[in-house]
Parts: structure tokens; sequence; C-alpha cells
């Protein structure tokens, strides 16, 4: 489904959501503003009580901000949208989270995949650092109902650093609510025939603990997942 005019370099525009990430928000607009191929970057604010909109607009991105917390895809969306308003209008999207700091430079191999043609959205897979602290439920959930549905399984199906082309966006909208919305865009790039693939990327980025926090953190992930896969079919089985 790739445009042929997705291949001369148009550059990328990145979209970053953030909820109360002012400590990290600079170095990671920074890092993403370094890449060679980005022409803009957008933060979204999704209701921050912080001041991430104060240290984004400091960093030099353009800053949109939610009045209140709408969620993930809703910041994506509005993203996308500033990107348009701005005049890019056909540039691909790198969709990055808002606390890599300064890993946000290794980005490259994600706008590489979608710029040379060779995807229609490259997905990072990320170094693991020490033992996982969860016990990986709903990465399992999500890289099952994925597999189930497309005939793909991805190694790191809740990873939120993708670039993709402004045309599958288009094509995706709307976006799967809260916390299932990487697993419900895999699942609808593959339904309209775009090519997928993950990339090694050397990113970092904080990681879930075990506080009751943290733990309910997952339970919300595992709910938006399901929901996402209980709104989208498997494909029907083949008799041997």
């Amino acid at each position: 489904m790739s445009d042929a005019s997705q291949s001369d370099r148009l550059g990328v525009v990145v979209v970053i959501p953030a909820f109360n990430e002012d400590q990290r928000i600079e170095a990671t607009v920074t890092g993403a503003m370094s890449l060679p191929s980005v022409r803009a970057v957008v933060v979204v604010d999704d209701g921050s009580t912080d001041s991430t909109s104060q240290a984004a607009t400091a960093a030099g991105a353009t800053v949109v901000r939610h009045p209140r917390r709408r969620g993930k895809a809703a910041a994506m969306t509005s993203g996308a949208t500033a990107a348009r308003a701005a005049g890019y209008a056909d540039e691909p999207l790198l969709f990055l989270d808002a606390d890599l700091t300064d890993s946000a430079r290794n980005a490259g191999p994600l706008i590489d995949a979608v710029l040379d043609g060779s995807a229609d959205m490259a997905i990072a897979t990320i170094p693991r650092t020490g033992a996982p602290a969860g016990h990986g439920f709903v990465v399992q959930l999500s890289a099952r109902g994925i597999e189930r549905r497309t005939g793909w399984r991805p190694t790191q199906p809740l990873s939120g650093q993708r670039c993709m082309t402004r045309a599958l966006f288009d094509r995706v909208v709307p976006l799967a609510r809260g916390f299932g919305v990487e697993t419900g865009l895999t699942i609808d790039a593959l339904a309209v025939g775009a090519r997928v693939v993950e990339c090694p990327v050397d990113i970092r980025h904080r990681e879930t603990g075990r506080s009751w926090r943290d733990q309910w953190h997952r339970a919300k992930q595992y709910r938006d997942v399901r929901l996402a896969l209980l709104r989208r079919r498997r494909r029907p089985s083949v008799a041997p």
C-alpha cells in the first residue's frame, strides 16, 4: 500500500504524547530534534498538572494542550492534526514516548525503514535491561491476540515508538482507546495491507516497577488491550 512519494525523503514529524513529564520532556524533544530527517516536533500535553508544556516549548517543540486528560490515542490524533495544520500533510509520523530523554536521538532506524519505502510502519524493539518487573501477562495477551487476528506475532507488541506513513495513519483512525492503542494500531494496519516491521533501536525509557501503582497500571493495560482485541475480529480458522 506504499505510495511511491513516501520514498523521496520527505522527512518526518515527531509526535510525543506527554502527561506530567516535565523532568524528561526537554531532553526527549532535544534528542528527537537532533535526528536529521525530523522537520518538526509536536508535544501533546494531555492534561498535565506540572510544567510539561513550558519545558517542551523551551526545548523548541510545538505544544498542543488538552485541558483535561483524554488518553494516548486522543493525544496521538491531536498531534497528527497539528502536524497537518502546520503544513506537514504528507510527512510520515514518528510517535515517541515522552520519557525517552536523550535516547530519542537513536530513533533513526524507524525513520529510515519508512522513508526508504521498505515499511509502512516500523516498530521499535528495545533492549531489555535486567529481569522484567512484571509477569508479561499483558505482553502475551497482546502478542497472541495480534497473531490470532493477523498471522503475525510481534516480539514487543506494546512498543509505543513507531514511525508510519501519513496515508496509513489516516486509514487506521480512530485509534483504540487507552493502553490498547498499540495493539489496535498493529492489527488495523495489517488489516489494510500495510507492511509492518520491527526494528532494533537503542532507546531507553522508564520501566514499570512492582509498587501498587505499577500493578494498577498493568491492570488498566490488561483491560484496554483486551477491549481492543474484543473489538477486532479474529481470522477465520482454516480446516486442515
